[in-house]
């Protein structure tokens, strides 16, 4: 198989002729006969003039009056040389200048922020998984949320995305429960925090079905406080307290991540069976629903949840079911004292008292203390 050239003959022996001819008249030459004969005479002359004054040197500054030969002056080799260091140099400045321009077009953002003064920043690294209690609150970060980093100026962006700041501990058996029964408990326990704080559908409002379905049918009157709180609520059955939730009318999630935080561990519950206690925070960046919004918030919200998982050999109730023992929340930034089912965030402060606040005020990422299970829900936020 042959392939034929991309170019005609006649463009190809051109070039030969034009390459051929450069180098014939870029090589260096031997000087003429006639220039020998020249450089020659002019040095006699010049001896000559050297013996009528006395041998006397010549004055400082001064040299003999010489025609430029093939040995004299700069070689035709250091001459190019430089001329294409030179254009070497300035290619290069040309081509750096050319993609500084290029990124300018393309994120003039990043540009700027390399300048002296600019805010270009990496984010911190993610923190590891948290195994025990913070000794005390996480320190300040710099910056704003907005709609490109909406965890900026928190400590939620070292949290972990979504279902991965759960982290499961190792099962052991326990009690009367085998190793595999504490781990389906603890499984268990993780899917219900993510179907109830973490789902989409229930983040925008949704009714929390997966959640639901993971508790246990016996423990009805559990179940028909959620029902009711989710489709008549108020004060007094309020859906906040098990499910996290955001009006869809009023406020939309920036981006799809919910930084989470926190920990769980288990040990021997009521007559052998396992309880679970899970304690995590959740921080959810939001903006108005209104078209071309750019301000963001955050709201927070710590749930403490505990759990047990019975042997159904000698309980009432249901394999794989989860039996909610407890629930405790604080939210931080929730329009607290609004009883329609949803979170409400209010924008435009960083701090803020919220309308039934009660008690001293509260850094909503201070993880080192238990909730206050006998206060309210609604407190003053120092930060979000």
């Amino acid at each position: 198989m042959t392939s034929e050239s991309p170019l005609p003959d006649d463009i190809w022996e051109r070039f030969a002729q034009d390459t051929e001819r450069s180098i014939r008249e870029s090589a260096p030459k031997e000087p003429s006969a006639r220039a020998r004969m020249v450089t020659e005479r002019l040095r006699q002359e010049d001896e000559k003039r050297q013996k009528e004054s006395g041998g006397r040197k010549w004055r400082k500054g001064a040299a003999p009056r010489q025609p430029d030969g093939w040995r004299t002056g700069p070689a035709w080799q250091e001459t190019n040389g430089r001329a294409a260091r030179k254009k070497r140099v300035l290619g290069g400045i040309g081509v750096v200048a050319a993609a500084a321009v290029t990124v300018f077009v393309v994120n003039p953002g990043m540009v700027v922020s390399w300048l002296p003064g600019g805010s270009h920043k990496k984010t911190a690294a993610p923190l590891p998984a948290e195994t025990a209690r913070p000794t005390g609150a996480p320190g300040a970060a710099s910056g704003a949320p907005t709609l490109s980093r909406p965890f900026a100026g928190s400590p939620a962006e070292q949290y972990a995305d979504g279902a991965a700041g759960i982290v499961v501990p190792e099962a052991a058996s326990v009690g009367t429960m085998s190793k595999e029964q504490v781990a389906s408990a603890l499984a268990a326990t993780k899917d219900f925090l993510v179907a109830a704080n973490l789902d989409p559908a229930t983040v925008r409002g949704g009714r929390p079905e997966a959640a639901i379905a993971l508790v246990d049918p016996q423990q009805g009157d559990v179940v028909s406080e959620m029902n009711t709180a989710l489709s008549k609520p108020d004060r007094n059955h309020d859906p906040l307290h098990f499910f996290s939730r955001f009006d869809p009318n009023e406020v939309k999630m920036v981006g799809d991540v919910v930084k989470t935080r926190g920990r769980m561990t288990f040990k021997e519950g009521r007559d052998g069976s396992v309880a679970v206690h899970a304690d995590y925070t959740f921080v959810y960046p939001l903006t108005k629903e209104a078209e071309g919004s750019r301000e963001v918030e955050r709201t927070i919200v710590r749930r403490v949840v505990d759990t047990e998982v019975l042997d159904p050999g000698r309980f009432q109730v249901t394999a794989g079911k989860l039996t909610l023992t407890s629930f405790q929340v604080n939210f931080a930034n929730s329009g607290c004292g609004v009883y329609d089912g949803f979170l409400h965030p209010e924008f435009g402060t960083r701090s803020r008292r919220e309308p039934d606040a009660t008690g001293s005020p509260v850094d909503p990422y201070d993880r080192s203390h238990e909730l206050d299970s006998s206060g309210g829900q609604c407190g003053t936020a120092t930060r979000t």
